[in-house]
């Protein structure tokens, strides 16, 4: 398999629950109730948010800016009619730390969501993607 490939298996459990193993090995278990697990569309968003999040720090950290935390805030905006797809999804981070540059954070923000995070690039064909930011001074 190249490395442009990437797969999964996703096993029913029972009711409407079933266990996703990512071809590296991971599991997470998804019910279509959401009252056991996340739901597949809150996946989505968890995917989302991950993918940009890892992008966000990883700038941060090579801009060497001092951060302790980094949190992002995911709302997802379906439309009312079956399929109930996204129409709307926004991505806030939260960035603690010392002395963090906001040029540095708008950047890092930006980069994400324009050029970097495959999940956000992907959703943004059909959904209307925002992103905005908030730092906090450790």
């Amino acid at each position: 398999m190249s490395d442009n490939t990437l797969n999964a298996t996703v096993k029913w459990l029972d009711d409407l629950t079933f266990v996703a193993e990512s071809g590296s090995g991971h599991q997470m278990v998804l019910d279509g109730h959401a009252k056991t697990a996340a739901s597949p569309m809150e996946a989505i968003l968890v995917a989302a948010g991950s993918c940009a999040s890892v992008d966000v720090v990883s700038i941060l950290q090579k801009a060497r800016q001092a951060v302790h935390h980094c949190e992002c805030r995911v709302v997802g905006e379906r439309v009312s009619d079956t399929p109930k797809v996204f129409k709307k999804v926004h991505l806030e981070f939260i960035v603690t730390g010392e002395a963090i540059v906001e040029s540095h954070v708008d950047r890092a923000v930006k980069l994400s969501a324009d050029k970097y995070c495959s999940v956000a690039k992907m959703l943004e064909a059909s959904v209307e993607m925002s992103h905005s930011y908030k730092i906090i001074e450790a």
